[in-house]
């Protein structure tokens, strides 16, 4: 549904999303993850036609999204993270206004209206100023009108943004529904959102996709380095002793607790060391009373991902700042003449 290939936005020096490449297929969940800044907003708005990029082409529905924009765009619902409400209206009053935008019929116009404000439990609602709607209710409001039109797919730029639990807990309801009649892209920065609703995510970090796949493989690649968690009957120097004759730790954690020693080590790959660890400790009459595999959440895997893009772009960024500076010639020589 949408291909984003090279995509490259600039805005003077600060490139916002720098190269990257994706693939959304037709039906489904999809989250687009990432910290704040990280261009999320940023590619939403090109891939709506609401942002000009600087490199890169977009299709939806094999439309260019430049070339053929009135067609690719019949495609598409957006809501922005900040949704274009008029407050002065009730919600039937915007929302109508909005579907004769999006060229709705006259004879469908009653059904459909009726049908995004059921499907988004406005109707209740229906009457009421904006204004004086809660946040949780705009967001409603923000979501009915990205679906006039029938879209096949649907964009939500930060949906829960600002909303209270209860609140929360509602929209990512209504998105999981739309999800089986629509294509869903949605952005946010809460992994256990994400988690919840999607089977794919794609994630990006400093305008950079660093993981793009379902959650399952995004869950194997977090035990490619599996992490054991032991408590021993001992000091730490002891303890130390008897990991250090494990090749297959690569780094560990050690601290002292109230049962002894607390261990965290992490393995250079899958394999069960379990046995040999308990026998070890076990030979000098040390015991193990807990030894167990720690999983790596995937906020951890989130983070892990995000700090090494930053730490990329760091290290690119100062080897540019080397490469101007060129060789250094000193002003002065050790006699203080130029």
């Amino acid at each position: 549904m949408i291909k984003v290939n090279r995509l490259t936005k600039k805005y003077g020096n600060h490139t916002a999303v720098n190269d990257i490449s994706f693939e959304i297929k037709k039906g489904g969940v999809y989250g687009f993850l990432g910290p704040n800044g990280a261009g999320k907003s940023t590619t939403m708005n090109i891939i709506t036609g609401c942002l000009a990029a600087t490199e890169g082409e977009v299709t939806v529905g094999g439309f260019d999204i430049y070339e053929e924009a009135i067609k690719a765009k019949k495609l598409i619902g957006y809501l922005p993270e900040n949704p274009p409400l008029y407050t002065e209206l009730s919600p039937y009053e915007y929302l109508k206004f909005v579907a004769e935008a999006k060229g709705v019929k006259k004879a469908d116009m009653d059904a459909e209206l009726t049908y995004v404000m059921t499907s988004t439990g406005l109707v209740d609602v229906a009457f009421k100023l904006i204004s004086s709607l809660s946040k949780g209710y705009k967001q409603r409001v923000g979501i009915a009108q990205a679906m006039l039109g029938s879209p096949e797919i649907i964009i939500l730029d930060e949906p829960t943004v600002g909303l209270d639990p209860k609140q929360i807990i509602e929209i990512r309801e209504l998105i999981k529904s739309l999800g089986e009649e629509h294509t869903i892209l949605f952005s946010s920065h809460i992994l256990s959102e994400v988690q919840e609703l999607c089977e794919n995510v794609i994630i990006i970090a400093n305008g950079k996709i660093v993981a793009n796949d379902s959650l399952e493989n995004l869950r194997r690649a977090g035990t490619q380095h599996p992490i054991l968690h032991l408590v021993a009957k001992t000091d730490p120097m002891s303890a130390m002793d008897i990991i250090d004759e494990f090749e297959e730790v690569s780094h560990y954690a050690i601290t002292e607790c109230d049962k002894g020693t607390d261990l965290e080590l992490t393995l250079t790959e899958p394999v069960d060391i379990t046995e040999r660890l308990f026998f070890a400790f076990a030979e000098k009459g040390i015991p193990l009373l807990t030894i167990s595999a720690k999983e790596q959440s995937l906020e951890e895997l989130y983070l892990k991902l995000t700090e090494s893009a930053l730490m990329d772009e760091l290290s690119e960024d100062e080897e540019d700042k080397n490469d101007e500076l060129g060789e250094y010639t000193p002003m002065f020589t050790e006699e203080g003449e130029a």
